[in-house]
């Protein structure tokens, strides 16, 4: 298993504080009001705006914050301009990294972003130094007790999607992006609780990493994530069940 889904789900285990809770809500509002920008405030005819708006019910987002967030978006009350801008650098270890934002000041953004990159042995780099070194996927998360695994395989591989994999007591499951709505509608027909869906960047090769080198892979992952701009972060390395544990217990 990677240590870096794994500290993402530990992360989510104890983010269930006011806070953390908080800064889940501003990623998702920021979220919907782009896609109702995008593609119109009507969920029905707007897919990335439907998987918002799940992803943030699912999260027990209240529905009149969710409907504020539509409104804003298209434009009915007045809220902030975000657009989104993937960044790429390099880590410790030789790792490659992606950072999807939604900024409303992207010389801000990247000027922090470059300075996190340093504090951890790493550098910004320039469109396209380490986007080679991933595939662009839709990433579905269902809770493991959602859906024995006979019947998931079985569901989501007539939907479309192209693998499923156990993290850290959730299924995860692997589409194109063309197949993320397909497979999620399909899910969501049979009542499996959908935790997540969205587009998100699965590394093509996994670097192991141990020691000071996989401490400080963990420690960026975990300041990139806790960015107020950031929605998602992604790097190439790998921590090793027992690393991990003993990265913990420190």
């Amino acid at each position: 298993m990677s240590g870096h889904s794994k500290w993402a789900s530990i992360k989510h285990k104890k983010g269930a504080t006011d806070a953390k809770r908080g800064k889940l809500f501003s990623r998702l509002i920021k979220e919907i009001q782009v896609a109702a920008r995008m593609g119109g405030g009507d969920p029905t005819g707007n897919a990335p705006l439907r998987k918002a708006i799940s992803t943030a019910k699912g999260s027990q987002m209240p529905n009149e914050t969710i409907e504020r967030a539509v409104k804003r978006g298209t434009g009915e009350l007045e809220g902030i301009n975000y657009e989104e801008v993937l960044y790429e650098g390099t880590g410790p270890g030789g790792t490659l990294w992606l950072v999807q934002t939604l900024t409303d000041n992207r010389n801000r953004t990247v000027a922090e972003l470059r300075k996190v990159f340093e504090k951890h042995t790493g550098a910004i780099g320039a469109g396209g130094s380490a986007a080679w070194a991933f595939d662009r996927k839709g990433i579905i998360v269902v809770p493991l007790a959602a859906a024995d695994e006979e019947k998931l395989m079985e569901l989501t591989m007539d939907a479309g999607a192209e693998d499923y994999s156990e993290e850290d007591e959730r299924w995860q499951i692997l589409t194109d992006v063309s197949d993320l709505d397909p497979v999620t509608t399909a899910l969501e027909k049979a009542n499996i609780e959908v935790e997540s869906s969205t587009v998100g960047y699965i590394p093509k090769a996994k670097k192991p990493q141990e020691g000071k080198k996989a401490e400080r892979c963990l420690s960026l992952y975990e300041t990139l994530d806790d960015h107020d701009d950031t929605q998602a972060a992604f790097g190439d390395f790998d921590v090793s069940d027992e690393e991990l544990a003993r990265i913990l217990a420190d």
